[in-house]
């Protein structure tokens, strides 16, 4: 009987333990992208898979985000829906999409749960089509605002001297490049970074960056259904683990 006890309770903290390693930490709305700075990425169409275009990305006129401009084609006419992220290395001097790594994540929230493009500030910094709409067509197109990613060096969050890979369904990389600087910009932004607006980024559909991007976008899906929600940092799971510390010597002392 107290061995049986003694399990449960160690059962309990198990659990406990898994819920509060489950916390994200949600992404800051970047406010420090040095005006006119700008960068792009070309992807080459060689290799298996002919995906060929560009990314655009400029800061925003107020430095409170980057302002995307995705323009891809020659997708397959099978393995979609198609996603692309900002990777958290540069393409190698090989071509090999394999070695850019992992999705640019600096808040280590981790692929799972899938990114809820409800609340864009929960998603991995780097995950684009997750937060802005897979492509379900051989070309897309598509832009808008993203609060979270920074055209400054010193941010977490950036991404100037990264890559860009385009994906099956599967995660098969299938195309790949590198973001190069067209101009650093100025320094006339705010400093420093953002608490979380909680609001997500603000989605526009436009064919060249403005600073009132309108019009539609071409081929752009949904994102994927989300699964539960990201938890958010509470207090709870550490008093669960406190409590269950208790059972855990309480059930210690019947034992001896």
């Amino acid at each position: 009987m107290r061995v049986q006890l003694l399990f449960s309770v160690l059962a309990a903290a198990t659990a406990a333990n898994a819920q509060s390693s489950s916390v994200v930490t949600f992404a800051p709305a970047v406010t420090d992208s040095p005006v006119g700075a700008s960068y792009e990425v070309t992807l080459p169409n060689k290799g298996n898979w002919k995906v060929d275009g560009n990314i655009k990305a400029v800061s925003a006129p107020d430095g409170k985000g980057v302002k995307f401009e995705v323009s891809i084609s020659g997708l397959p006419a099978e393995g979609g829906p198609f996603m692309y992220h900002i990777h958290e290395k540069p393409v190698p001097a090989d071509g090999n999409c394999t070695g850019t790594g992992a999705h640019l994540d600096p808040y280590k929230r981790g692929e799972v749960p899938i990114c809820d493009a409800t609340k864009k500030e929960s998603c991995q910094t780097g995950d684009l089509s997750g937060k802005y709409g897979n492509a379900t067509e051989s070309s897309y197109s598509n832009s808008y605002l993203d609060l979270f990613s920074s055209t400054n060096p010193g941010n977490p969050a950036y991404f100037g001297n990264l890559s860009v890979v385009v994906h099956l369904s599967n995660k098969t990389r299938i195309s790949c490049g590198n973001f190069k600087m067209v101009s650093p910009g100025s320094n006339g932004t705010s400093s420093g970074v953002a608490m979380p607006t909680g609001t997500g980024g603000s989605h526009h559909n436009n064919s060249t960056l403005s600073a009132t991007p309108t019009s539609t976008a071409t081929g752009s899906g949904p994102p994927i259904s989300p699964t539960t929600a990201p938890a958010e940092p509470t207090g709870a799971a550490a008093r669960l683990v406190s409590g269950a510390g208790v059972l855990f010597g309480a059930a210690l002392a019947l034992m001896l």
